[in-house]
Parts: structure tokens; C-alpha cells; sequence
């Protein structure tokens, strides 16, 4: 089922989620699936549950052809509950990075270039993968949900925050 999703200005996504404590439940399995119809009905490259109302520490992420980012590699379909982030090295990359919670923005904002992630499927399976690049990004932006945070929150230099088809003229419009 596709699902509202919450809007920069509602306190729900202010608030740090809790975690899964049940696996492979039918809970957890219809909101996987509702996150996975939100994700695609608005061509995002990732979702957090807190952004759809529900304060539990999940998101999904992947990329194959999305039309918010043309130029991206592709990200494998990924559910990640409890999520935990180790950055490998110093080196912090900058790039526009946009929001379903923000719609019609794009911001500037450094993130970690390489990172190892761990975590659990639905099944309560633990894994754990080192990514670099745009996969990095992703993992990054929809796990910042997760501690309530923004994109916004992350920015450096304000000037380069702006509406998508303001900086981004002759580009299709997409409704985010």
C-alpha cells in the first residue's frame, strides 16, 4: 500500500526510532511492503519507516534506472533493520542530494565516501557489506532518518540549497 509520506515540519521526523525486536513477522512484512510501494510509486532511491509515521529503526534502499538520478550506479535492493554505520577513512564527498520528505529541493552535503554497514534483513538474518559512492550516499541519508535527521541538517553552504528546477533547468520535472 502506498503510504503518505511525512513532510519536513512534522516533529515525527524529528524523533530517534526504535529497533526491531521482532523478526519475520507479518508487522514487519506489511511494512516492508508498504515501504517498498512508497519507495517506487515515488521513484525514491530509498525510504526509512519513520518517514511514512511508523518510529522503528528500518529503511530499503536500491537503484537500477531511476529517473531522480539518471547518472547513478546501481544500488541492489536492500531491506536493513537496526542498522550500524562504521566510516573506512577520512574522506568526505559532497553531491546534491534530494528527499521525499523534502520534495522539490536538492542540497549540497558531504558524507562519507566508504563506509562498511551492518545490520538485519526481515528475517532477523545479520549482514554486513563496505560501499563506496552513491551506494554510500544511500545508506547514509536513509539511515539519518532513523536519529532524526534531514539532509538539510547535514548541509555546509546554504547557497547551494534550492529548488530542483531552479538549479537544475531543462531537467525533466518529477513530482517528489
Amino acid at each position: 500500500m502506498i503510504r503518505e509520506v511525512l513532510r519536513m515540519g512534522d516533529p515525527r521526523l524529528l524523533q530517534k526510532s526504535a529497533p526491531v525486536e521482532n523478526f519475520g513477522t507479518q508487522a514487519l512484512f506489511e511494512l516492508l511492503r508498504d515501504l517498498r510501494d512508497t519507495m517506487e510509486a515515488h521513484n525514491g532511491a530509498g525510504l526509512a519507516a519513520p518517514q511514512i509515521g511508523v518510529p522503528l529503526r528500518v529503511v530499503i534502499f536500491g537503484v537500477q534506472k531511476n529517473p531522480r538520478y539518471p547518472d547513478a550506479e546501481e544500488v541492489p535492493f536492500t531491506v536493513l533493520c537496526n542498522p550500524v554505520l562504521v566510516p573506512l577513512g577520512e574522506e568526505m564527498e559532497e553531491d546534491w542530494e534530494g528527499c521525499l520528505s523534502v520534495p522539490g529541493l536538492r542540497g549540497w552535503v558531504p558524507r562519507h565516501a566508504r563506509l562498511r554497514y551492518a545490520g538485519f534483513d526481515a528475517h532477523g538474518r545479520r549482514f554486513e557489506r563496505e560501499v563506496a559512492g552513491f551506494h554510500a550516499r544511500v545508506v547514509q541519508h536513509e539511515c539519518d532518518h532513523l536519529d532524526g535527521i534531514l539532509y538539510p541538517m547535514r548541509m555546509r553552504d546554504l547557497h547551494r540549497f534550492g529548488y530542483t528546477e531552479v538549479l537544475f533547468p531543462g531537467q525533466p520535472a518529477l513530482e517528489e
